[in-house]
């Protein structure tokens, strides 16, 4: 029997992730490859705990994509971590091979590295990353190999890398020409929520960066757009890291 006449199944574990992108877009592809016995599906969970019981109930599962707010919590419960993944400390994908034996990796660094990239301009050497979850993680990993210095905002700073929205000045806001949202304000359905950094200070110097995809356009990348700011939204990247995932699945 060949792999793809058995049951492959693959899926999203997260909370609340009806909305997932994910899904359709696997689905979407199976149906174009043809791989008839091919599915994906939502693990939607309270709770990191409940992950065990979904690999020992799910005899055909190959690999899972994971979101928030898993993304470091899933790590205690995996065999073993891939190099970059042990590096970010946030996986967002896992490979589960025959014996069950389960592998994290991190695909949003090659999301964000490939969709970013060619944006970037010679006088982009510093950003502000809003947000310290787990994907937040994946951004710093990608501008540290950039060299791109960077800081963290935090609604409560923690250490040295991070700063409080309070303590945005003119002058942090023009010298920091990169500022990417990975915190969720401004997903739909709450379109009207948005970071609250001094958009006035923004200029044409500026490339603001939303991993958020829906809408397709934040209120942080219109005021953005509005202040002259190059802008991009997280649509790209998600691809991306998707088909990064179904590579590291099918050792491609």
């Amino acid at each position: 029997m060949t792999e793809n006449e058995k049951n492959n199944i693959f899926g999203l574990l997260g909370k609340n992730i009806s909305y997932s992108f994910s899904r359709g877009y696997f689905t979407e592809k199976f149906q174009k490859l043809q791989l008839k016995n091919h599915s994906y599906f939502n693990f939607d969970i309270a709770s990191c705990n409940d992950f065990p019981s979904i690999i020992a109930s799910e005899n055909d599962l190959k690999g899972l994509n994971v979101t928030i707010p898993y993304k470091q919590e899933i790590i205690p419960f995996l065999d073993e971590l891939d190099e970059t993944a042990k590096q970010i400390g946030a996986v967002n994908t896992i490979k589960i091979s025959k014996n069950k034996s389960l592998k994290g990796y991190n695909s949003d660094v090659v999301g964000f590295e490939k969709s970013i990239k060619p944006l970037l301009k010679t006088h982009h050497q510093k950003a502000l990353i809003l947000g310290t979850g787990g994907a937040s993680k994946a951004v710093a990993f990608v501008l540290q190999k950039s060299n791109i210095s960077f800081q963290f905002v935090s609604r409560n700073p923690n250490g040295n890398h991070e700063i409080s929205y309070e303590n945005l000045t003119q002058e942090i806001i023009q010298s920091h020409t990169i500022i990417v949202n990975c915190s969720p304000l401004g997903t739909s359905p709450n379109i009207d929520k948005f970071p609250d950094i001094p958009y006035q200070f923004l200029n044409k110097n500026h490339l603001l960066y939303d991993l958020i995809y829906n809408p397709a356009e934040t209120i942080f990348l219109s005021k953005g757009k509005r202040q002259g700011a190059t802008i991009k939204n997280g649509l790209e990247m998600l691809q991306l890291q998707a088909e990064e995932s179904w590579r590291i699945w099918n050792d491609l």
